[in-house]
């Protein structure tokens, strides 16, 4: 009983020692602490996983666009360009900017559907 009270006087002494405030340079930096909470599963892979666990990304190798992803991202760029344009245009009226932007939503759909379909076709 004696060693069981000693442990946990030890331990209460420990824990708000590691909470109280340190002083650095005249400010106080409070140290927090770190919770973790283990299961006890062995998991040799974790975090790194090889091929066969594709859905996670490998740690430095960073997935590489395709072309077809370059090309509709340069389309979304350009008319998310001519949109912005077109919404700050004070020389049109509110529904000419609306009906604009509408148009120019409409046209960059279709030029992705478009860049799709071609893609598609040449392979």
């Amino acid at each position: 009983m004696k060693k069981l009270l000693i442990i946990l006087a030890v331990t209460g002494l420990a824990f708000s020692a590691s909470a109280s405030p340190v002083i650095r340079g005249g400010r106080y930096y409070h140290s927090r602490p770190h919770v973790i909470v283990s299961a006890g599963i062995y998991s040799p892979f974790y975090p790194y996983y090889s091929y066969p666990f594709y859905p996670y990304p490998v740690v430095g190798y960073p997935a590489r666009p395709t072309k077809l992803e370059l090309k509709i991202e340069d389309i979304q760029n350009d008319y998310k360009d001519k949109i912005w344009s077109a919404r700050h245009d004070k020389s049109l009226s509110r529904q000419e900017r609306k009906s604009t932007v509408q148009e120019l939503k409409h046209e960059r759909d279709q030029a992705i559907i478009d860049t799709k379909k071609n893609y598609y076709k040449m392979k």
